[in-house]
C-alpha cells in the first residue's frame, strides 16, 4: 500500500495517518506479509476509515461433495384412483474445511486504537483451530412417500399424500462434540453426539374442482408440510476446543492486555487447547454447542380461483400461506441481559438539572457487576457458548392477483399485483446479514425480535408485454413491409416496496456481552430518518469532567462508570437515539425503510425478412 493509497481513505492524512501509514508499510510490503508479533498476518479492519487490511476473512476453506442416490418410483391405476409410491436414498460424503476467524480478527473502531495497540474495541476474536482441521459432512438421507390422487368425478380431484424422510447428523457435527465430554456438567450442558430426528412426516392434502361443464372456471386448494436440512455451516462453526475453540479477548481481561498485538494478540497456546486439557480448561475454553436435531420446517397453505374470460383473458386471485417452525436461531447459552425494563438508566431528551442527576439511585458500575452469564459462568464457562437452538419463527400472507392476456391479434399481456406480510424473530444464522442483526438482542427472549422480516416485500406489482406491430405486416410495399413493418416491442415495469432495516446503536446496550443486535431508542416525535448520539449524564464528583463512556486504553475499565446514571440526547428532534452502556433499546427490530423499487425496461427487436421468411 503507498502513501497515495492510503490518502484515498482520507483526503486530510494527518499526522496521525501518517503515523499509521509508516507503521502498516513496514509490514504490509509486497513479497513479505509478517507481522511482528503475530504467527500469521490477521485481518485488521479500520471502522472510522473503511479500510480492511489483510487477507480475505473467510479464507482459507475449501469444500469437496459426492452425492450417490437410489430412486425408485411406482404408479399404480385402479379405477379413480392413481397411487404413487416412491424411495429416495443419498449418500453423501463431503470433506471440508472452514475455521472462522482463523488468522484473527482485530476490527478497531478508531486508527487511534490501532496505533496504541489497544485491545480492538469491536472485535477481537481468534479461532485456534488450526489449517489441519477437516470437518466431514457425511450423512444418510432417506425419503419415503404415498399418494393418491382420486379423480372423484371428471370435475373434481382430491390428492392424499404423505411423506417420511430422515436425515442422519453429518458425522463430524457429531464425533467432534464427543471430544468435550470432560466439560460435562451434569444436568447443566453434557457433550453427547446430537441425536437424529426420526419423526419427521410430512402430509399433503390437495383438491381441484372445476364448476359446470364449461371449464373456464378453476378452483384450487392445498396443505402441505416440508422439512428443511441443518446445513454443515452449523458444525462446521462449531468445534470443540479439544481441536479448536473460539477466544474473544474481551472474556478474559487478566491474559489480553495492553499492548494487545505487541504480545501476540491472540495466538496459538495463548489458552490451555487440546487433547490434554482438565476439565476447568475445557470449560473455559468451550465456546460452542450443537444440542439434538429438530429439523425446521414450513406448514404451507393456498387457495386460488382462476377464470377465462372472452377466450383471451385468464384471470387468477391466490392466497398462499407459510409458517415457518423450529428455524434455527444463533444463540449465546445462557447470557442475559443486564439492562431489564425495571432496570437501567434513562435517556433523555433534553439534560435534567444536577440535582435530578445526582438523585437517580443506579449507576452503570452497578450494572456492570451483575453477571450476565448467572447459569454456566459459575460452572467454569467463560468464554460465550454459541449454539443454534430451533425457536425461530416465521409467517408468510400474501395475496395475489394476476391479469394474463394469451398471445393474440399480435399482443401479449401480464399484468401481476401481490400484497403480503413476510413476520420472523430470526432470519440467518450465521454472519450473512449486516441490515438486520444475525442475533437476537435478548438471547433470553427470541419473541422481542419478532417483526416484519427483511425479506418482506409489503406490495409489488409487475407487467410484461410482447406487441408485435401490425402495420404493413401484409402490404405488397417490399419497403413499407419490411422498411417500416416488423417491429416488435418488449416492456417489462416493475414497482416493488422497499426493504426494512434494523438501527443499531453499536454498542452492548443491555450488558449481556454481545453488540451484534442491540437497538435505538425510539423517539415518535423525531424527524423521520435522523439519529443522535448522545452524552453522559454524571453525578457530582466523577474523576472526568465532562464524564466519559470511554474505556481507559491501559486497563480497558470506564473510570466514571460508578458516577454515570444516564444520558441525554444531542439531538432532541431525532427519530433514533443511540442506546449507550446500560440504556433501554425501545426500538423494534427492522423499523426504517429503505428505498423501494421503480424500474422500467423497454428493448424494441426488428425482424428480418430473410427470418420472417423462415419463420
Amino acid at each position: 500500500m503507498t502513501l497515495a493509497e492510503f490518502h484515498t481513505f482520507n483526503p486530510n492524512v494527518t499526522n496521525e495517518l501518517r503515523v499509521g501509514y509508516n507503521r502498516f508499510s513496514q509490514y504490509y510490503t509486497v513479497g513479505n506479509t509478517k507481522f511482528p508479533g503475530l504467527d500469521t498476518f490477521p485481518n485488521l479492519t479500520l471502522d472510522d476509515l473503511g479500510v480492511q487490511i489483510g487477507p480475505d476473512p473467510n479464507a482459507p476453506q475449501f469444500s469437496v461433495q459426492n452425492t450417490y442416490q437410489l430412486v425408485d418410483n411406482l404408479s399404480w391405476t385402479k379405477g379413480k384412483h392413481a397411487f404413487k409410491f416412491g424411495f429416495d436414498g443419498r449418500r453423501a460424503i463431503s470433506p471440508q474445511h472452514f475455521i472462522q476467524r482463523e488468522r484473527g480478527d482485530y476490527d478497531y473502531a478508531t486508527l487511534e486504537g490501532y496505533l496504541n495497540d489497544q485491545i480492538p474495541d469491536s472485535l477481537a476474536e481468534r479461532n485456534l483451530g488450526g489449517g489441519k482441521i477437516t470437518y466431514y459432512g457425511n450423512q444418510w438421507a432417506t425419503y419415503l412417500y404415498g399418494q393418491d390422487t382420486y379423480r372423484i368425478r371428471p370435475n373434481l380431484t382430491i390428492d392424499l399424500g404423505l411423506r417420511w424422510e430422515r436425515t442422519s447428523v453429518p458425522l463430524s457435527m457429531g464425533v467432534f462434540q464427543v471430544l468435550n465430554h470432560i466439560a460435562d456438567v451434569p444436568g447443566v450442558l453434557v457433550f453427547n453426539a446430537p441425536k437424529a430426528a426420526n419423526k419427521n412426516f410430512a402430509p399433503k392434502v390437495g383438491i381441484a374442482y372445476s364448476p359446470g361443464t364449461s371449464g373456464n372456471t378453476s378452483i384450487r386448494a392445498g396443505f402441505g408440510m416440508a422439512y428443511d436440512v441443518i446445513f454443515d455451516n452449523v458444525g462446521s462453526t462449531a468445534y470443540p476446543p479439544q481441536i479448536s475453540s473460539a477466544i474473544d479477548a474481551g472474556d478474559h481481561p487478566t491474559i489480553y492486555k495492553v499492548p494487545f498485538l505487541a504480545n501476540g494478540g491472540i495466538f496459538p497456546g495463548s489458552i490451555a487447547t487440546g487433547g490434554g486439557l482438565t476439565a476447568a480448561q475445557a470449560r473455559a475454553a468451550t465456546s460452542s454447542y450443537i444440542p439434538d436435531q429438530v429439523l425446521p420446517y414450513s406448514i404451507n397453505w393456498n387457495a386460488g380461483v382462476e377464470h377465462v374470460f372472452h377466450h383471451d383473458y385468464t384471470v387468477e386471485l391466490r392466497y398462499v400461506g407459510t409458517r415457518g417452525v423450529h428455524l434455527l436461531v444463533q444463540n449465546q447459552m445462557g447470557r442475559v441481559s443486564k439492562v431489564t425494563p425495571t432496570r437501567f438508566l434513562p435517556t433523555y431528551l433534553q439534560a435534567p438539572s444536577q440535582a435530578t442527576v445526582d438523585a437517580l439511585p443506579l449507576d452503570l458500575g452497578q450494572l456492570q457487576a451483575i453477571s450476565n452469564n448467572p447459569v454456566l459462568g459459575p460452572q467454569g464457562f467463560a468464554s460465550k457458548v454459541t449454539w443454534w437452538p430451533p425457536i425461530g419463527d416465521s409467517s408468510y400472507h400474501g395475496l395475489a392477483l394476476q391479469v394474463t392476456r394469451r398471445f393474440a391479434h399480435g399482443l401479449q399481456m401480464v399484468g401481476a399485483y401481490t400484497w403480503s406480510h413476510a413476520i420472523d424473530d430470526a432470519t440467518a444464522t450465521h454472519f450473512s446479514t449486516v441490515l438486520t442483526p444475525r442475533r437476537e438482542q435478548d438471547f433470553a427472549n427470541v419473541g422481542l425480535d419478532k417483526s416484519s422480516s427483511p425479506l418482506d416485500r409489503r406490495q409489488r406489482l409487475t407487467l410484461s408485454w410482447i406487441y408485435d406491430t401490425p402495420w404493413f405486416s401484409h402490404s405488397n410495399n417490399w419497403l413499407a413491409k419490411n422498411g417500416i413493418g416488423n417491429w416488435t416491442f418488449v416492456g417489462t415495469y416493475t414497482a416493488e416496496s422497499p426493504e426494512y432495516v434494523t438501527v443499531q446503536s453499536g454498542v452492548d446496550s443491555n450488558l449481556n456481552g454481545d453488540s451484534a443486535g442491540d437497538r435505538t431508542i425510539f423517539n415518535p416525535a423525531g424527524v423521520p430518518g435522523t439519529g443522535s448520539n448522545v452524552s453522559p449524564l454524571c453525578r457530582t464528583g466523577a474523576p472526568v469532567s465532562p464524564c466519559t463512556v470511554t474505556p481507559d486504553p491501559t486497563s480497558g475499565a470506564i473510570l466514571d462508570a460508578a458516577y454515570i446514571v444516564g444520558y441525554a440526547a444531542r439531538n432532541a428532534n431525532a427519530q433514533y437515539i443511540k442506546a449507550q452502556l446500560g440504556a433501554l433499546a425501545t426500538d423494534s427490530r427492522n423499523s426504517l425503510k429503505t428505498v423501494g423499487i421503480n424500474n422500467f425496461d423497454l428493448s424494441l427487436g426488428k425482424s428480418s425478412p430473410s427470418a420472417r421468411a423462415r419463420h
